[in-house]
């Protein structure tokens, strides 16, 4: 797992300027500025190793748990403005049947280490676990022989039943 990652808990600093920026170009940017400021303020990321949790919300607290073995696509998305400040926004997306993203992680930096790492995630958890060794791949070929043999077994116990019904009324019908 790669450190670097792990570490990211909050959205780079940049992206309070950017929200700043992007308030100010609507006529209601005195609205819109608060809502912006604590959804910075309060947004959390965590990496561990079964997926990534994002939460933010000061009235109504919003939190989204994703395990890596339900990403289906990650997306990297930043408009003019977001690339003059170095961000983009990564978004995640799952099988849940919308086209929207699940999960929108904003003001990362280094967001293709980022993608890189979902996707080193994403396969290795869609991955089989590997068992080292001829035993692991010989168990289940004995497994599988024996269940055959056995179904060969009942298949002639079947066969030698079906033979005796039949028997006696082909000889009542001579």
């Amino acid at each position: 797992m790669s450190p670097t990652i792990l570490a990211i808990t909050r959205p780079n600093p940049r992206l309070l300027a950017y929200y700043v920026v992007r308030a100010m170009l609507v006529p209601f940017w005195f609205v819109v500025l608060p809502y912006h400021y604590f959804r910075y303020s309060t947004m959390r990321y965590r990496f561990d190793g079964e997926g990534i949790m994002m939460s933010w919300g000061v009235l109504f607290r919003r939190e989204i748990t994703l395990t890596y073995s339900r990403i289906q696509d990650i997306h990297l998305t930043s408009n003019f403005v977001q690339r003059w400040f170095g961000l983009a926004n990564l978004e995640i997306q799952t099988a849940a049947g919308t086209t929207a993203a699940e999960m929108t992680l904003e003001g990362c930096l280094e967001v293709e280490r980022i993608r890189d790492f979902l996707y080193a995630k994403m396969r290795g958890a869609h991955a089989p676990a590997k068992e080292s060794g001829a035993a692991a791949t010989a168990e289940p070929a004995a497994t599988i022989a024996t269940a055959l043999l056995h179904v060969a077994e009942d298949l002639r116990l079947a066969t030698v039943a079906l033979e005796r019904c039949a028997a006696p009324r082909s000889e009542a019908t001579k």
